[in-house]
Formats: structure tokens, sequence, C-alpha cells
């Protein structure tokens, strides 16, 4: 069974690699998003539950805070689009989250990033 708790923090970034090739693309230049990270663990039902929701927050609330109202393009040492989040964040939470099956990020209503194991 997977269960998901979703947050959202607002960030801004740029991606400057497009200046090259596409100098008019819009996320050339800086801009914001809105952006939800939902957050999924598989495992078994123990207990009544997957995992308790406040053992995911411990891990990504803390995640989420750094991030929220930064330019990230001063935090993620590569590229800032949707996958590299995802996998900024995977590396981050793997380790103590040791049943991560899922990281989905949403930039915009109807522009979403999903990373699965």
């Amino acid at each position: 069974m997977t269960i998901t708790k979703s947050y959202r923090f607002e960030a801004c970034h740029s991606l400057p690699h497009l200046m090259a090739t596409c100098p008019s693309h819009q996320c050339a230049r800086p801009h914001g998003h809105s952006y939800e990270v939902i957050i999924g663990v598989t495992g078994p039902v123990v207990n009544e539950w997957v995992q308790d929701y406040a053992d995911i927050s411990a891990q990504v609330a803390p995640l989420i805070a750094s991030l929220d109202h930064q330019d990230l393009n001063g935090i993620l040492d590569r590229p800032t689009t949707a996958e590299n989040l995802a996998a900024w964040l995977w590396e981050r939470l793997q380790q103590q989250l040791p049943m991560l099956s899922r990281i989905e990020i949403r930039e915009t209503p109807t522009s979403n990033c999903i990373l699965e194991k």
C-alpha cells in the first residue's frame, strides 16, 4: 500500500542554460512557482498503518522549509528543473525514509514530474 503526504512552498529559479539554445524561452528568465511536493511511501500495513505521517513530516518538513521563499539556483547543485528537484529531494530522503517510493513535484496545476522507485 502507498500513502502520500503533500507539502507546499514558494520559490524562484531560472534555467540559464536555455539562454544559449533558446534565449526567448520563458524559463531562461528568473520566475517563481507555487510548488507542491507529494511524498509517497510504500509498504505493508503494520499496526493499522504503513507509516505515521508525522514520521514522514519530521524528515520532509525541514527540507521544504529550506526551499521556501528561496532562489533554487542557489540551493541545488544542478539545473533547477522539476526532474532535478525530485532527484535532489530523493537523495536527501532515501536514507531517512527507507519506504520512500515516490516523489511528485508540481510546478503548476498542469505541469508535474513523478520520480518513482
